[in-house]
């Protein structure tokens, strides 16, 4: 099917009480591996690229390639934008035809964040384009973005953000971290609580490469409708590719190493949506 806006599948997913997974794909055989996961398993998926990696090849390319998989599978595609570093960027993704953006503010103070946020949204308003903005900020690295002065979500500046932004989704900030966790994360699940009961549009975890099933399990039971995944992928992939390399190291053919990347990512994809939950939704 064409692609879809990511708006319907998080309502559905809310409603449901489950969480759609959402995967930051870097190539071609990324995206591949985690349509045909989805296709496999029924479930919604939201494919994601972030700044740096629409800047490896570009907007365009990406699109190109997540549609092109979107139209060979009857279960919904999104392909988003994740962490917008700029209103420009947001701009070019609703442009190429993106059908989920997110720009990423919270490295500002609570006004600038709100200001950049709500002229994201209303520039994508007419084409009617989810909008996906952060508050708070989640720890660790983020592309060329390293957070080293986290901050928690503030849930009472949570309702007004999002009053006065008009965004569809709000990524909360309740203790995970960007990249892999160098201890045990503790989560602050009684603050995605106490959120929820301020906010109604979906929440949307981010850090889940290295949380254990049972806390991604814990914050989709208390409001998370989106679970972002990034980290664990990459090494996925790279960990195809340097084992065949490692078992033959006169390998040459791209296709020989990457066929075996890609059947990682796809594995784990899966991993992570019978965790989420939205296996069989479609």
């Amino acid at each position: 099917m064409p692609l879809v806006t990511a708006e319907k599948m998080l309502y559905d997913a809310q409603k449901g009480g489950y969480a759609v997974g959402a995967f930051n794909v870097e190539n071609m055989e990324m995206i591949i591996a985690a349509v045909e996961a989805a296709e496999e398993l029924r479930a919604p998926i939201m494919l994601q690229t972030t700044s740096s990696t629409v800047r490896y090849a570009s907007v365009k390319q990406f699109y190109a390639n997540a549609r092109a998989m979107a139209e060979q599978v009857s279960v919904p595609v999104a392909i988003h934008l994740d962490h917008g570093d700029s209103f420009e960027l947001a701009m070019q993704a609703l442009r190429e035809g993106y059908t989920s953006i997110m720009i990423d503010g919270s490295h500002y103070d609570f006004e600038k964040n709100i200001e950049i946020t709500k002229r994201v949204v209303d520039a994508a308003k007419p084409n009617a384009i989810p909008v996906e903005a952060e508050l708070g900020k989640v720890g660790g690295k983020e592309d060329d973005l390293e957070v080293k002065d986290a901050g928690y979500t503030d849930p009472v500046e949570a309702k007004e953000f999002v009053e006065r932004t008009g965004i569809t989704s709000l990524a909360v900030a309740i203790g995970t971290a960007h990249g892999f966790y160098e201890g045990t994360p503790k989560l602050d699940i009684e603050r995605l609580k106490e959120i929820k009961k301020y906010v109604d549009i979906p929440l949307v975890l981010h850090g889940a490469s290295g949380l254990s099933d049972e806390d991604v399990i814990k914050c989709i039971k208390e409001g998370i409708c989106k679970v972002n995944f990034a980290t664990e992928l990459r090494v996925a992939f790279s960990d195809g590719v340097k084992a065949v390399l490692k078992q033959n190291p006169d390998v040459y053919d791209p296709k020989a190493y990457l066929k075996v990347a890609r059947e990682n990512v796809k594995q784990l994809v899966k991993n992570r949506m019978i965790v989420c939950g939205c296996q069989g939704k479609y």
